[in-house]
């Protein structure tokens, strides 16, 4: 017989198992390293099992706007309001649509309920203020005093000479007009679009991340008032941060229109003090984002405002244009916080701006979206709230993991019971499916917020019975193998392409039908689905470098090899045909005709 050529694989080999299994077993000990490294050991939990708030949200046109609820209306509004719920320190927050007017918001516990209710049932803020100062983020240093000293006649003259100029300086932030001192002194250059769009347009550019030279400390204002008050934040005030971002938006929330307010922009990049409100959202009528393709300048942000709109934003365009930086950019503020700081070059008079600069369309749409928001005739009651307790959702937790615990005890007594020694593979199987699943969705929970809901815990009970059911398959090839005369080691080899093709089709089928049910559905369900695509990939993980190498190893031991009746692999209890090396068929001797 010709020996197999040299590179090829005989049917019946057997590879090399050894480098299989240590390889997915260096994978689980990297995953469950990671989830001690990151300090969270425990699956982060959603609203219906940690406890906590839901509301539903019921928006309602304003008197004279009958068809402003619409599809793209109610986004933009979830999209805010999820910003908003975030600003609270909140991060498992589920902000959704249901139907064509209502938003459901779900707020574990730990976050005021109170305060989430306020922040959610308000409709946004939106308004334009001057820039008086601007500065990086982080905290300026404190003003060092001079070296020099005076007389006390010199010391009082020069107090007299401070206090007019900041007696000067706020009335003219009541006037409209931007006090302080400018980041930088060179002035804003005017900029008069070409073309058709000549008449009644100028262009303002959008500074995404500001890289303007260290400012000096502001100007000091007087001692003991207001103004000296709202100095000192703006020095202390750092933006880096996300409690302080949302510290600042609160404090500027309780201004008036006509105060100076501090604010942070909503990258954390730079921190603003800002002067009284010019313009408000509501004379905004049209915002939208749009390619510019006769002046190639890319994306930007189209503005239209209402009668008396147009006249403020020109009147306070007008004075901005002429000033230095940067008391030359105009701030746009949503829900206390600068969106968007663009410089003016120039007085926009006709009631139409727009906004150019480092736009892409995503940066654009937003930025518009958020425009847009600030004018919708739309607002919205809390019609439902509701409370669930911390107690009510372990309670649903312990039973679904009895739940859990019944199926999995009765699919081991299963096993143990039909296929006795073959019962061990399926159940180390299950176990590295097990500490995969769970290390994952602990480092999911601290990577994109992944919390698990009773849902998705039924999810991983199903997925029990399928995992189950692709080592049965497998199994029950082998069998076949053997109740057709083959040996252990070439049945594992010949039942596995059988096996595989049948495994792989109904993982198949069990993930399609878990990614449909995750696009299709919103809230709760997604996490039934997600759970339920996530085991089923790791199924097959599982059985192609787990359960396959170890089958392949056994194999080789006398225990399995030699059909002990405790192995579950008995040829006679399988009731196999002889040996297929036994069964040459022998000549058969001559018939007589005449016995024919």
């Amino acid at each position: 017989m010709a020996a197999p050529k040299k590179g090829r694989r005989s049917p019946g080999g057997q590879g090399r198992p050894g480098r299989v299994l240590a390889f997915i077993l260096i994978a689980m000990v990297a995953l469950v390293g990671g989830m001690f490294a990151s300090g969270q050991t425990t699956p982060r939990l959603g609203i219906d099992l940690a406890g906590g708030t839901s509301f539903t949200l019921e928006a309602k046109n304003t008197p004279g706007q009958p068809n402003a609820i619409t599809t793209t209306n109610m986004n933009t509004a979830a999209g805010i309001i999820e910003r908003r719920v975030n600003g609270l320190g909140v991060t498992e927050s589920e902000v959704q649509t249901q139907g064509k007017k209502h938003i459901i918001v779900n707020i574990p516990k730990g976050t005021n309920a109170k305060q989430a209710r306020e922040q959610v049932g308000t409709t946004a803020q939106l308004t334009f203020r001057p820039v008086i100062v601007a500065a990086p983020a982080g905290k300026l240093p404190e003003p060092t005093p001079s070296a020099s000293a005076g007389t006390g006649k010199d010391k009082g003259d020069k107090s007299k000479d401070k206090a007019k100029d900041a007696e000067k300086d706020k009335k003219d932030a009541e006037k409209g007009k931007p006090s302080g001192t400018p980041t930088a002194s060179a002035p804003g250059s005017s900029a008069t679009p070409s073309g058709s769009h000549t008449q009644g347009r100028a262009v303002t550019e959008a500074l995404k991340a500001p890289q303007a030279p260290k400012p000096p400390t502001p100007s000091p204002k007087p001692s003991g008032g207001a103004a000296n008050d709202l100095q000192k934040q703006f020095a202390a005030l750092d933006c880096s941060t996300k409690e302080a971002r949302s510290q600042a938006a609160k404090q500027a929330g309780r201004a008036k229109d006509t105060d100076e307010v501090v604010v942070c922009d909503k990258d954390g990049q730079e921190k603003l003090l800002l002067g009284p409100v010019a313009v408000k959202g509501v004379d905004v009528t049209e915002a939208k984002a749009a390619l510019d393709t006769q002046r190639a300048t890319g994306w930007q942000v189209q503005l239209k405002f209402n009668g008396s709109g147009a006249k403020k934003f020109a009147d306070i365009t007008g004075k901005l244009a002429a000033k230095p930086e940067p008391q030359n950019r105009f701030a746009i503020v949503m829900d206390n916080q600068a969106v968007s700081a663009p410089s003016v070059r120039s007085a926009i008079p006709g009631g139409s701006a727009e906004i150019s600069g480092n736009f892409d369309q995503s940066s654009a749409d937003d930025l518009a979206n958020m425009l847009s928001y600030g004018a919708l005739p739309l607002s919205f009651d809390v019609v439902t709230e509701t409370t669930v307790s911390a107690a009510l959702g372990g309670e649903q937790l312990r039973a679904g993991l009895i739940a859990g615990a019944i199926g999995l005890a009765l699919v081991v007594i299963y096993l143990v019971v039909y296929y006795r020694g073959l019962a061990l593979v399926a159940l180390a199987s299950l176990a590295a499916s097990a500490v995969l699943t769970y290390t994952i969705m602990v480092l999911l929970g601290k990577a994109i917020g992944f919390a698990l809901n009773l849902p998705a815990v039924c999810g991983a009970i199903v997925a029990i019975g399928i995992t189950a059911d692709s080592f049965i398959v497998y199994f029950e090839r082998v069998r076949d193998e053997i109740r057709d005369g083959r040996s252990l080691r070439p049945a594992v080899e010949r039942g596995w392409p059988r096996a595989r093709r049948t495994i792989l089709v109904s993982d198949f089928v069990s993930f399609l039908a878990a990614a449909v049910l995750f696009i299709v559905t919103v809230g709760k369900v997604q996490g039934f689905a997600f759970t339920l695509g996530l085991t089923t990939l790791l199924d097959v993980v599982v059985v192609f470098f787990f359960t396959k190498p170890l089958m392949t190893l056994l194999a080789r031991r006398k225990f399995f090899a030699s059909g002990h009746p405790w192995s579950g692999l008995d040829p006679k209890r399988l009731g196999a045909k002889p040996p297929l090396r036994a069964s040459r068929r022998r000549p058969s001797a001559p018939v007589d005709p005449k016995e024919a």
